[in-house]
Formats: structure tokens, sequence, C-alpha cells
């Protein structure tokens, strides 16, 4: 693999995601929750996906979400946007976390 290629990868997958909702989609649905990158579509992160873990993936699916609107006493600010996407790989498969 192109090292470039290597690198915007890394840039695409941020970090895997651990939730309640996120550890039941891994067992019972085959389905991974990823951070990716605001600029990342679904065929940048199937790619990523399948070089970073070696593995097939089925489906992407991606949520958008705006950040919130935080008060410290007076002063107001806002959290960061962020982009998730739910993996779904093929039967048989898995990803395994270091």
């Amino acid at each position: 693999m192109h090292p470039i290629a290597l690198k915007r990868f890394r840039e695409v997958i941020k970090r895997p995601l651990f939730s309640e909702k996120g550890t039941f989609d891994q067992e019972r649905r085959n389905k991974y929750h990823f951070d990716v990158a605001l600029d990342a579509n679904k065929v940048e992160i199937r790619r990523a996906i399948e070089a970073l873990f070696h593995v097939k993936v089925e489906a992407v699916n991606t949520i958008r979400t705006g950040g919130k609107t935080v008060r410290r006493g007076l002063s107001t600010g806002e959290r960061a946007d962020h982009k998730t996407a739910i993996v779904t790989l093929k039967a048989g498969q898995t990803i395994e976390y270091a």
C-alpha cells in the first residue's frame, strides 16, 4: 500500500467509539462504530477500514452531529462538530482492538 494512502486512511479513521449501543451492535449485529473525519465519505471510510483492519465491509452508515453550545459562567462556546461511521462487516469478520 502506498504510504500517502495509508496516512490518509489514518486521518479518516480517528478512533473507535465504545458505548452500550456500540457494544450491542458488535455482539449481535456485527457493526462497529468509529469517529471519522468530517470530510470523509463512505467510500473512503470503507477503504480505510478494509486496509487498516484487514476485513471485508458490507455497508457504511454515517451520522453527522453538530456541536452543542456550552456555558461556563458568563462565557459561552461551542463544542466541535463530529461525524460517526457505523460499519457493518461481512459474516464471519471481526475487528480485534489491541
